[in-house]
C-alpha cells in the first residue's frame, strides 16, 4: 500500500511537471490562426489585430490564413481535425452557435470539437433604408413594412450570418413579415441596397459607417444592447421599440478540443491582457467593434447560452438545414 502511494504520488508529481514544462515552453514556434471567412471582415479584422499583439507578447509569429467557404465550415473543420497542441487556433463566433440548425451534415461538432479560450470582440448591425424611403424611424419602418407584408427585402451574407439573424429576431419582436435573400458577400447585398434593389438594409456596422458618413444610408436602430460610439446619436431596437432585442455578431478564439488546459489557460491571460488595454479597446472600436474579453468559463456559457437562443429562432422562423 505504501509502495502504491509512493507510486501514484510521483506519477502525479511528473505529470505537474510535464504540465508546468508543457506550458512554459508554449510557444516555442509559429502559432497559425485560422479565421474561417474572407479577407477584409470583422472576423479577419478581429483575428490580424489581436495575432499582432500576441506575437510580441508571446515571441512567435501567430500568422492569420483565411480558409473561407460553406458558411465558415471549411475553416472550423480544419481547426477541429487540427493537433490539438496550441499552433492551430480559430477566430470564429457565432456561426458555431447556428450551423447545427442550418446544415443537415456537418464534418465536425461545432461546440464538441473546440475548447473557448476567450471572446475577442462583437459588431452590431445597422438597420438602415436609402435616403429616398419614406422611413425617418424605425418605428415608420415597421408600420410601413406591415402594410405590406412580405414585399420588404433585406440582404446577408449568408443564412445565419448576424445580419440574417437580426432580421430573424425582428421579425419575431414585431410579428413583421420580411423576406432575406442571402448573398455571397456584404460587398454584393450593400451594392444592391444602395442601388434600390433592397427594401431596407442590415448592415455590418464597420460596412455601413462610411455609408451613414456620406447620406448614402439612413440607420434607424442598431441592434446592440447599447448605442455604437461610431453612430451613437443612432437608437437601439429596444430603444425604440420597447422591446427586449440584442444581436450582435460575436468572435472568440478557440483551439481544437483536447488542448491542454495549460496552453488554453497562457493563451486566455495573454489575449485578456491584451484585450484590456486601452489602446486594443480604441482600436477595435474604432474598427467597429467591441473588444470583449472575459473568462474562459464565461465564453463557453455565453456559446452554450447563444447556441440554444438561436437555433431556436432559426426553428421558429422556419429555416430547415440545407
Amino acid at each position: 500500500m505504501i509502495r502504491l502511494a509512493l507510486t501514484t504520488l510521483c506519477l502525479t508529481a511528473a505529470s505537474l511537471a510535464t504540465s508546468t514544462a508543457l506550458a512554459q515552453a508554449y510557444p516555442s514556434k509559429p502559432v497559425h490562426v485560422i479565421v474561417p471567412s474572407a479577407p477584409g471582415g470583422t472576423a479577419d479584422f478581429l483575428g490580424r489585430i489581436l495575432s499582432t499583439k500576441m506575437s510580441e507578447a508571446l515571441g512567435v509569429p501567430f500568422v492569420v490564413e483565411n480558409r473561407a467557404g460553406a458558411g465558415t465550415n471549411i475553416g472550423n473543420d480544419y481547426v477541429a481535425k487540427s493537433a490539438p497542441d496550441g499552433y492551430t487556433l480559430l477566430v470564429n463566433g457565432i456561426t458555431l452557435a447556428t450551423n447545427k440548425a442550418l446544415f443537415s451534415r456537418l464534418p465536425y461538432d461545432p461546440i464538441k470539437d473546440f475548447a473557448p479560450i476567450i471572446s475577442v470582440g462583437a459588431m452590431s448591425n445597422v438597420i438602415a433604408v436609402t435616403p429616398d424611403s419614406p422611413a425617418r424611424d424605425l418605428k415608420q419602418f415597421i408600420a410601413m413594412a406591415k402594410a405590406k407584408p412580405g414585399t420588404f427585402n433585406y440582404g446577408s451574407p449568408a443564412n445565419g450570418s448576424s445580419g440574417h439573424l437580426s432580421g430573424v429576431l425582428l421579425a419575431s419582436a414585431t410579428g413583421v413579415d420580411i423576406v432575406h435573400l442571402a448573398y455571397r458577400g456584404n460587398a454584393q447585398a450593400t451594392t444592391d441596397l444602395l442601388g434600390g434593389s433592397l427594401q431596407f438594409g442590415i448592415v455590418n456596422t464597420p460596412v455601413a459607417v462610411p455609408f451613414v458618413n456620406s447620406g448614402k444610408l439612413r440607420p434607424l436602430a442598431v441592434t446592440s444592447a447599447k448605442r455604437s460610439p461610431l453612430m451613437p446619436d443612432v437608437p437601439t431596437v429596444s430603444e425604440v421599440l420597447g422591446v427586449p432585442y440584442e444581436l450582435t455578431g460575436w468572435f472568440g478564439l478557440l483551439a481544437p478540443a483536447g488542448t491542454p488546459p495549460e496552453i488554453i489557460e497562457k493563451l486566455q491571460t495573454v489575449a485578456g491582457r491584451i484585450l484590456a488595454s486601452p489602446a486594443m479597446q480604441t482600436a477595435i472600436t474604432n474598427g467597429g467593434a467591441d473588444a470583449t474579453g472575459g473568462t474562459t468559463a464565461e465564453f463557453v456559457a455565453f456559446i452554450d447560452k447563444e447556441s440554444v437562443r438561436l437555433t431556436k429562432a432559426l426553428q421558429d422562423a422556419g429555416v430547415k438545414p440545407e
